[in-house]
C-alpha cells in the first residue's frame, strides 16, 4: 500500500531552468528527450573530483570547476561518475578568474552522456540556485498534502453513499476510472467510464491474489492507460481488489489518494459483514486498543490529528429510528468510523464538526461533546474523555465542545468531585481567612496567576513583596505542602479554579478577594498555565 507521506516531493528539472530570477542557460545538446522531466529534490554544491559516494540522487549539482580535471577522457569519467550516482543536472558556475566560460571538455562529456549542463552566471550564487530548489520542493510537497487532505475529506463524505458513491469520487479525484473487483472477480463497483478488463489486467490481479500482504502493482496498456492494481484490507487473496486506470502516470500523492480509497472501500466492502458492522468494529479497535486497529482505518484517518464525538440519546426523548441508524450519522458526521450502541453513539472524525452538524443531531434527539484535536496515535488514550463529555452535553442540555466555551479540562472532569476536591484542599486557608480575617487564598491566586513572581504578586495585590513572601510561607505550611514543587502548585491552580463556595466572602484587607486573581488570571491564560 502506498505512504500517504508526501514530504519527500521532487520537482522535475524544468521547474528549476524555467526560473527566470535564476537565469539560467540550458546547453541545448546536452539535454535529451524527456530530460527536463528528471526528478529534483535538492541542489548540493561540490567541488570535489569524485562526489559520487556523498551524492544521494535526484541531484541538481553544482560545481564552479575549481578541481574539474584537464584531460577530456577524466572529465568524461567525471561526468559518468555523477550520471551513475543519480545526478538530475549539473550546475557549472561561471566564475571570473577560475572559468569565465564554459570548458568546451566538460560540454562534450555532457552531451556524450545525456547529463543536461546548465550554466550559471556569475551574478546568481549558488545559494540562490539552492534556496530557489528548497522553496519549490517545499512548495510542491504542500500542494500534495492539501490535495490528499481535499481527496480524503471528499471521499469520507461519499462513504455515506455506499461503494460506488466512494469509487465514483476516487475516479474524479484521480481524473480516470475505477473498477473494484470482488473476491469472485465480480465487478463490485465503478467509477468514471472503465473499459472492459483486458487480459494483461485480468494477469496482474491473479499475481495480486496468489501472493499475501497488501501490495499494488502497476502496468502500461497499448491504448496508453496507465493502470495500477492493489488489494484493498485486509488481505489480498480475501478480499477485493481494486483497479484505477487513467493515461497520466501515478506519482506519489496519486498513490496516496489510492489509499485513501482502497481503505474507504475496505472499509464498506467485506465480503460477507455488513457495512454498519465493519466501521463499528474498526472504530471499537481503534478507541479501546483492546485489539489490533483494522489497517483500513488506520489509512484513512493518516497522520495528524482528529477528533472523537461522543453523543447519547437526550433524557426522556423516544428514538428517532431513522437517526439511530450508522448511514444517517455517517452522512451527516462525514465519517464511516461510527458505532452506536443503543442510546450512545462514538464517531472518529477528521475535521470539527460545524455548527449546523451538531443543530442537525441536536433536532433529531442527539446530544452530542466534541473533544479537542488529538494525536491519531492516541485515540486509545483520548476514549477516556468520552463519557466526561457525553455527561457534560446532558447536563447543559446541547452539545458542547472540549476547545471552546471556556471547557476545556472541566469537559473531562466531573463537576461535583472536583468542588470536592477544592473544598476538601483549601479548607484550612479558608478558616484561617474567614475566621481570622487573613488573605491567605487571594494571595496564593495572585501568586500562582504570576508563575511565582514575587514584584508581580505584590503589586497585583498592593502589598509589599516581603509580605507577599510571609503569606506564601504560611499557606505551605498549613496545608503541609512543598510551593517549590510544580506538581503542588498545579493542583492548587486547580483547586481554585474549582473552588465552589467562598469567592464571594469579604475577608482580610480586601473588598473584593477574587478581583485581583481575575485580572492576574486574565494575563496567565495567555501564557500558560502558572507554575
Amino acid at each position: 500500500m502506498a505512504s500517504t507521506d508526501v514530504s519527500d516531493v521532487p520537482i522535475p528539472l524544468r521547474a528549476v531552468t524555467e526560473n527566470a530570477a535564476l537565469a539560467l542557460d540550458v546547453v541545448a545538446e546536452t539535454v535529451p528527450p524527456g530530460a527536463l522531466d528528471r526528478p529534483v529534490r535538492w541542489a548540493h554544491v561540490s567541488e570535489l573530483r569524485d562526489p559520487a559516494p556523498y551524492l544521494l540522487g535526484d541531484e541538481l549539482l553544482l560545481t564552479a570547476g575549481v578541481n574539474l580535471p584537464d584531460g577530456g577522457s577524466e572529465v568524461g569519467a567525471y561526468v559518468r561518475g555523477l550520471a551513475a550516482a543519480g545526478v538530475s543536472a549539473l550546475g557549472f558556475g561561471e566564475t571570473p578568474d577560475l572559468h569565465d566560460t564554459l570548458p568546451g571538455t566538460l560540454r562534450a562529456a555532457c552531451a556524450e552522456a545525456g547529463m543536461p549542463l546548465l550554466v550559471v552566471p556569475p551574478r546568481t550564487p549558488f545559494l540562490a540556485v539552492s534556496r530557489a530548489v528548497t522553496l519549490a520542493v517545499a512548495e510542491a510537497a504542500g500542494r500534495d498534502r492539501r490535495r490528499i487532505a481535499a481527496a480524503r475529506e471528499t471521499l469520507t463524505e461519499a462513504a455515506a453513499g455506499g461503494l460506488g458513491e466512494v469509487a465514483r469520487g476516487l475516479a474524479r479525484s484521480l481524473s480516470g476510472w475505477v473498477v473494484l473487483v470482488g473476491a469472485d472477480g465480480g465487478i463490485a463497483a465503478t467509477g468514471g467510464n472503465p473499459p472492459p478488463l483486458p487480459a494483461a489486467v485480468d494477469a496482474l490481479l491473479a499475481r495480486l491474489r496468489s501472493g499475501g500482504g497488501v501490495r499494488s502493482a502497476t502496468t502500461e496498456l497499448a491504448v496508453g492507460t496507465v493502470v495500477l492494481a492493489q488489494p484493498v484490507y485486509p488481505q489480498a487473496t480475501a478480499s477485493h481488489l481494486l483497479v484505477v486506470g487513467r493515461p497520466d502516470r501515478f506519482d506519489a500523492a496519486d498513490r496516496a489518494v489510492v489509499s485513501v480509497g482502497a481503505a474507504l472501500l475496505g472499509l464498506l466492502g467485506r465480503s460477507g459483514e455488513r457495512e454498519e458492522n465493519t466501521a463499528a468494529i474498526a472504530t471499537r479497535a481503534l478507541l479501546t486498543g483492546a485489539s489490533p486497529a483494522d489497517p483500513a482505518a488506520v489509512a484513512l484517518l493518516g497522520e495528524g490529528h482528529c477528533l472523537l464525538l461522543a453523543a447519547s440519546r437526550e433524557p426522556g426523548r423516544a428514538a428517532d429510528r431513522e437517526a439511530s441508524g450508522p448511514g444517517w450519522l455517517r452522512a451527516r458526521l462525514g465519517t464511516p468510523l461510527v458505532r452506536v450502541d443503543g442510546d450512545e453513539c462514538t464517531a472518529i472524525l477528521r475535521e470539527p464538526p460545524g455548527e449546523d452538524v451538531l443543530a442537525a443531531l441536536r433536532r433529531r434527539g442527539w446530544l452530542a461533546g466534541v473533544s479537542a484535536p488529538v494525536p491519531v496515535t492516541g485515540l486509545a488514550a483520548a476514549a477516556a474523555e468520552l463519557p466526561a463529555l457525553r455527561r457534560r452535553a446532558r447536563a447543559l442540555g446541547r452539545s458542547v465542545r472540549s476547545d471552546a466555551d471556556g471547557l476545556g479540562l472541566a469537559t473531562v472532569v466531573d463537576r461535583d468531585a472536583a468542588a470536592g476536591f477544592a473544598a476538601r484542599t483549601l479548607a484550612p486557608l479558608w478558616e484561617i481567612d474567614v475566621e481570622r480575617g487573613g488573605d491567605l487564598i487571594p494571595t496564593l491566586r495572585a501568586w500562582l496567576a504570576q508563575h511565582g513572581g514575587w514584584d508581580r504578586t505584590a503589586a497585583a495585590l498592593g502589598v509589599h513583596r516581603n509580605s507577599v513572601r510571609h503569606r506564601i510561607r504560611q499557606v505551605g505550611t498549613v496545608l503541609g505542602v512543598d510551593l517549590g514543587d510544580p506538581e503542588v502548585r498545579m493542583e492548587l491552580w486547580f483547586a481554585l479554579r474549582w473552588d465552589p463556595g467562598h469567592r464571594g466572602v469579604h475577608i482580610g484587607h480586601s473588598q473584593d478577594p477574587v478581583a485581583p486573581w481575575r485580572r492576574a488570571d486574565s494575563g496567565s491564560r495567555r501564557r500558560g498555565t502558572p507554575g
